[in-house]
């Protein structure tokens, strides 16, 4: 079996619309941490902590080395993720909307199918009639329980400022006609379902039309699905003969979790 990744990796360094962080704890410092977890639970212990005293010395463990440890402080839809109903609204389909840990698991495994829209520029919206072309293209008719990917070619620009900002969005019309057959999750190698904040925002202000505003994700409240943002590497993929494996991080109660989706070939 040959594996594909499809996921970016959650990183520090790169731009990023909200502030997170990565605390790393070396093998070494570890030592002293380790030390400090044991004695901290007790003032007597905490004072001898300070005064230099240690229950383990690096010297008693084996090159003098702990284990380490990283603690993520990260939103969840930084890094490649899946959005499911709480994410769009507290509603869906007239139900309370479901969280990530509920969401079906026989939804994330499943053929894929990548369609072709890297001819959509930044800013603009692709259309139901985009996502008929680039299927007729293909020769291929939705079936349910495929997985759609959506090739814009915009994570070329991960790790810089112009992936916040260089990618179209996804209208609710082509959500919907891709739901009409079936289909439970639609993935993007976009920062985002929508248009860029930016554009969304000059239209919104200069019509003072909210249908602008986020209408990928709040199209979720009409139909139950979930979309998965920031994959990669699509361009590596045929358009059809592999299967998508994208089971999220089981996080309880909240809209969406990290994900690493992968392209399997028998």
């Amino acid at each position: 079996m040959r594996i594909v990744d499809l996921s970016l990796s959650i990183d520090e360094r790169t731009p990023e619309v909200h502030p997170f962080g990565i605390e790393r704890l070396g093998h070494k410092e570890g030592v002293q941490h380790l030390n400090w977890v044991m004695m901290k639970r007790t003032l007597q212990g905490r004072i001898a902590f300070l005064l230099g005293r240690r229950l383990i010395k690096p010297q008693d463990l084996p090159d003098e080395e702990f284990l380490s440890l990283e603690t993520v402080h990260c939103p969840v839809h930084i890094g490649t993720h899946i959005d499911y109903s709480f994410h769009y609204g507290t509603h869906s389909e007239g139900r309370p909307s479901k969280t990530i840990n509920e969401l079906p698991l026989e939804w994330c495994l499943g053929p894929g199918v990548v369609l072709d829209l890297t001819g959509k520029k930044p800013g603009e919206v692709i259309s139901k009639e985009d996502i008929q072309e680039a299927l007729e293209k293909i020769k291929y008719t939705l079936k349910p329980g495929d997985i759609v990917l959506l090739h814009t070619g915009a994570d070329k620009f991960f790790g810089t400022r112009e992936y916040l900002s260089n990618y179209p969005g996804v209208s609710p019309e082509a959500i919907g006609f891709i739901l009409d057959a079936q289909v439970k999750i639609i993935g993007v190698d976009t920062l985002g379902f929508d248009r860029p904040y930016k554009f969304m925002m000059q239209d919104f202000l200069r019509t003072h039309d909210s249908r602008y505003l986020w209408p990928a994700h709040f199209f979720g409240r009409k139909r139950e699905y979930a979309h998965i943002e920031r994959l990669t590497n699509l361009d590596t993929l045929p358009a059809r003969g592999f299967q998508i494996a994208c089971f999220p991080v089981k996080i309880k109660d909240v809209g969406a979790a990290w994900a690493r989706v992968v392209a399997l070939f028998a």
